[in-house]
């Protein structure tokens, strides 16, 4: 039985509690706006509509950094995705969100394991309000059960392809303090493009994102597309997008895609490569006789970002990764822009 199908067998009740307190107030901090004053929130996504009533005041997320949003904003979610991957002390939280809720002087909201995809029934112990999901891959069935326990929303074109500025959006307009969230664009903005300036080198420069690469296994080389947050992030940083990726990004909807190594010539436009790895795949690259004629391998002009750890989870922008490795990671950008 599916965990979807467990959790309306076993939780019925639970779900129609759940829809009772969401009329009580409870669990967040922080809430800018006057519930009397509260206007229905409509908003169209990718897996239907979600109607909001009344301002939400327990705010649960589920995936990847949705999280993010309202501790950005000052408030603190009852529950929320527990970290799996750049976790650097194993206690299920980024290092950006330990630091936001000391900040904020709060408890550790409840962390939902989705080791093995959501646990509704751990969401629904929360007894949310909304449930934010901006930048998530939830499926139909999921997104279905999650509203069963509270109003849901979800991506909005995309699975796993919505930028940062988007999820913000979303998930504050979600939380009726849409303009909160215009205000934490902008502050994100204005600190990226301060930062970028710092290194007019990466103006023009192209770069594409290669995915995890086996080095023991180069017959085919996979990078991530136009549509992926990461790809994205460069053109923030004033990198330019190569013609080779935006054209074969064309073609799919997806945020990744495999070319055999043997036509690595396409990516002649590259001039500087950001992937996960170390010393031991840039040399796998350096000494491959195919790829080691790509200019930006050539050159050295590789980013290779640790596979754990904060800074190559936060190659993802996310509203509080952005601001903790901005300086860091566009410098590594600006040396290997150096060598092309």
């Amino acid at each position: 039985m599916s965990r979807a199908s467990r959790f309306l067998t076993i939780s019925a009740t639970a779900v129609l509690a759940v829809g009772l307190s969401a009329c009580s107030s409870g669990g967040t901090t922080g809430s800018s706006s006057d519930g009397g004053d509260f206007e229905t929130i409509t908003i169209k996504h990718a897996l239907g509509t979600t109607t909001i009533d009344a301002k939400p005041e327990r705010v649960a997320t589920v995936n990847w950094a949705n999280q993010e949003v309202p501790l950005a904003l000052g408030v603190v979610p009852v529950g929320m995705a527990a970290a799996t991957f750049g976790d650097d002390d194993d206690n299920g939280m980024l290092p950006w969100v330990e630091d936001k809720l000391k900040d904020l002087d709060a408890e550790t909201p409840a962390l939902f394991d989705e080791t093995d995809g959501i646990d509704f029934e751990a969401v629904a112990d929360t007894n949310p309000d909304v449930i934010l999901a901006a930048y998530s891959g939830l499926t139909q069935e999921d997104y279905d059960t999650l509203s069963e326990i509270a109003p849901t929303v979800a991506y909005p074109e995309t699975a796993w392809g919505t930028p940062w500025r988007e999820m913000i959006e979303i998930n504050s307009e979600a939380m009726g303090m849409k303009a909160e969230g215009e205000e934490l664009v902008g502050k994100l903005e204005k600190e990226i493009a301060d930062t970028a300036a710092k290194f007019p080198q990466l103006d023009g420069t192209t770069a594409m994102f290669l995915t995890h690469v086996d080095s023991t296994d180069l017959s085919e080389v996979s990078f991530y597309t136009t549509h992926d947050t990461r790809v994205a992030f460069f053109d923030d940083l004033g990198l330019s997008q190569p013609k080779s990726i935006e054209d074969a990004s064309a073609t799919t909807d997806l945020f990744s895609l495999t070319q055999s190594a043997e036509q690595a010539d396409a990516f002649n436009d590259v001039d500087v490569i950001v992937t996960y790895g170390d010393d031991t795949l840039v040399a796998a690259l350096e000494a491959d006789p195919v790829l080691s004629q790509m200019p930006a391998v050539k050159n050295k002009a590789i980013v290779a970002l640790p596979s754990t750890g904060p800074l190559g989870t936060a190659a993802n922008p996310t509203p509080l990764s952005i601001s903790y490795v901005l300086g860091e990671y566009t410098e590594l950008l600006a040396q290997a822009a150096d060598k092309q």
